[in-house]
């Protein structure tokens, strides 16, 4: 897959692309990623890329001229991919827009700077405007990064192991249930007992039944599209009925658990 990502300050990529999962999928040829200097298309010798809004206020506006110039210059006239535009006036990116966009070959993403785009970028070149979430950065380069990480990590290959992203938080629709790892006992903090027991059935309805709690406490909006059964939605009656009962809503596994290590 190839991204292009098109900015004022391209520099700001390598490092990140230079470690890790992504330097290592670009080495092997599984993801590519160019970035191009917005700066290199505007036509005066000052290479202005923004000016004053029409109409007055604050701040400055980043011109239509060069962006449109870079963007068909590398992508066509009109441009032949996607075209992602980040801003905070766009739709929230999630996990099921990443499967999405990781179904093309080829993405070109714009970043914006100072005060915002002209219009026009936003109506006749753009084909997404994507938001990272509801506050405001000093560019786009960081929700560029965000999404294109979002995106290659679903490219077959990158992670190593294909089945890695079935089990992300917001696959099914829920948040991923706790994870625990060696040693057994931290502190005095013990792994749940289901999870060093071999019972594979038990340690699957734990898992997602902790995937329903945790949903149900940080993101309870998330469940009226899990898609959830019959089953799911009599365990969450009886988890939330255990809290009404006293049990605290900071430590919703402790006393729950023992109900529910695969016996419900």
């Amino acid at each position: 897959m190839r991204f292009d990502v098109f900015s004022l300050f391209p520099e700001v990529f390598q490092p990140y692309l230079e470690i890790s999962i992504l330097k290592r999928a670009i080495q092997a040829g599984l993801i590519e990623v160019n970035t191009y200097n917005i700066r290199d298309w505007a036509t005066d010798r000052h290479h202005t890329t923004d000016d004053t809004p029409y109409g007055g206020g604050g701040g400055m506006i980043m011109k239509p001229e060069p962006i449109f110039a870079a963007v068909e210059a590398i992508e066509g006239k009109p441009p032949t991919c996607p075209v992602i535009l980040l801003s905070p006036q766009g739709q929230v990116f999630n996990q099921q827009l990443a499967f999405e966009l990781a179904g093309y070959e080829r993405l070109a993403l714009i970043c914006g700077r100072y005060e915002g785009f002209d219009e026009r970028i936003r109506e006749h070149l753009a084909t997404h405007v994507l938001s990272i979430g509801d506050y405001i950065l000093t560019g786009g380069e960081l929700p560029a990064l965000i999404v294109m990480d979002a995106i290659a990590r679903l490219q077959p290959g990158v992670l190593g192991d294909e089945n890695a992203p079935s089990h992300d938080s917001f696959i099914n629709g829920l948040l991923e249930h706790p994870q625990y790892t060696r040693p057994p006992e931290f502190r005095g903090w013990k792994v749940p007992e289901v999870l060093l027991q071999g019972n594979h059935a038990q340690q699957a309805q734990w898992k997602r039944e902790q995937s329903l709690i945790r949903t149900l406490l940080s993101r309870p909006d998330l469940l009226l599209n899990a898609g959830l059964s019959k089953k799911d939605c009599t365990f969450l009656e009886k988890f939330m009925a255990s809290q009404l009962k006293g049990l605290s809503p900071h430590k919703p596994t402790s006393n729950f658990e023992e109900e529910s290590d695969g016996t419900a």
